[in-house]
């Protein structure tokens, strides 16, 4: 895991994430659209990190993009979501797009500042790809109802998907403001309440010919697929930040009691020997899992750097790597953020505090794609020698 402390751009990090602090707790209350916060990524310029050089960006791997992304999940994981998804979206263009497109919208991105959003759900089929009637031959039409577009509202670009009349997916690129699109503040859910992650409306809103993924195309190749790989990726990040976020609170909270329980022989709760037991479980527990998403990222940035010349067989190492990953972190996160109580006591349960946020994201976000299906691809590994198959989220 690439450590980001004297990066160039370690400095922005840390201001962006002493001002997320300042309101985490707060704003998770209020939930909504974080217009201000999103203002300070723009200003930062870490919405560049992971595009490469040749286009303006820092051409960052993705091991440190990714490292960049837990550190915002220790602060704030509905940021640190928004934040993933923007590089996950430009990561689709480069895996799926034509060298042109790859060229155009990693440039402008660079140049105007762009925040991308996302409203490509592979599983939502709501909305139909039709033809389009306009000059433009192989232009479409989309229609429809998106779910779960994390960062569609404050975005200036989308990725989204539709179905055409033979079923076939079809993924465009759209400007968010393009007349026909309605981003709806409808997300209200007990976790991750900043990542806008509600309804964006399509009413017959024109995706020229140049605007679709097509060339190659949605996992044409066992490259493109890493794709998926990339989110799952991204997901093991935030799992592992909020753990560490949950840990650190819990630290915190510790080290300022000074009153044990009463059957205590300690002095404080920092020297109670069930406390300290406690401790050693969630660092053992994290430390596991910061270790296998660390490989996991070695392995993923050898296989990005492979480009076309990766193997379906290269591929499945990876996903068995990602997908353990994925499952130790997940694990981890949840413990930590539950148990984490039992270490801080009746006081830290008061409202004002909100430390329930934690548990209540990475338990909203671990429910992305069931877990029992990572384990069940990871026994089919072990027991039968089966590399887990390509799709949008494996």
């Amino acid at each position: 895991m690439t450590r980001t402390q004297d990066a160039p751009w370690s400095e922005p990090l840390e201001a962006v994430l002493r001002e997320w602090a300042k309101t985490a707790a707060a704003r998770d209350k209020a939930g909504g659209t974080a217009f201000h916060e999103r203002r300070l990524l723009r200003e930062s310029g870490l919405l560049r990190l992971s595009l490469p050089v040749e286009y303006g960006g820092d051409g960052a791997p993705w091991s440190t993009t990714l490292d960049v992304v837990r550190r915002m999940a220790q602060v704030d994981s509905s940021l640190a979501h928004l934040f993933a998804f923007h590089h996950l979206q430009l990561a689709t263009i480069r895996l799926f797009g034509s060298d042109a497109q790859i060229d155009h919208w990693s440039s402008e991105t660079v140049a105007q500042g762009w925040f991308w959003g996302n409203a490509l759900n592979p599983l939502d089929k709501s909305t139909r790809a039709l033809p389009s009637n306009a000059e433009d031959a192989g232009g479409y039409l989309f229609d429809g109802r998106k779910s779960f577009c994390s960062g569609a509202r404050d975005s200036d670009q989308l990725l989204a998907s539709a179905f055409d009349g033979d079923g076939r997916l079809l993924i465009g690129v759209t400007p968010t403001n393009r007349a026909g699109i309605a981003v709806l503040d409808d997300w209200d859910n007990m976790g991750q309440r900043q990542t806008d992650s509600g309804t964006v409306i399509f009413e017959r809103v024109p995706i020229a010919a140049d605007e679709l993924l097509l060339n190659p195309g949605p996992l044409s190749s066992p490259f493109a697929t890493l794709r998926p790989l990339l989110a799952q990726s991204i997901l093991c990040h935030i799992y592992l930040g909020i753990g560490e976020g949950a840990l650190q609170a819990a630290r915190d909270a510790t080290l300022s009691q000074t009153r044990p329980w009463i059957a205590s022989q300690a002095e404080r709760p920092a020297e109670d020997p069930y406390v300290i037991v406690h401790f050693g479980d969630f660092f053992v527990a994290l430390e596991g899992a910061r270790l296998l998403v660390e490989r996991s990222m070695q392995a993923f940035d050898r296989a990005w750097e492979r480009g076309l010349a990766l193997t379906e067989s290269e591929r499945g190492e990876v996903a068995v790597a990602v997908a353990s990953a994925k499952v130790a972190a997940a694990r981890a996160g949840l413990d930590v953020a539950h148990r984490m109580f039992e270490v801080t006591g009746a006081r830290s349960t008061t409202a004002a505090l909100r430390l329930d946020r934690f548990w209540r994201n990475v338990r909203v976000h671990t429910l992305h794609d069931p877990l029992d299906y990572k384990v069940r691809e990871l026994g089919d590994w072990a027991l039968n020698g089966r590399i887990p198959k390509p799709s949008f989220y494996s």
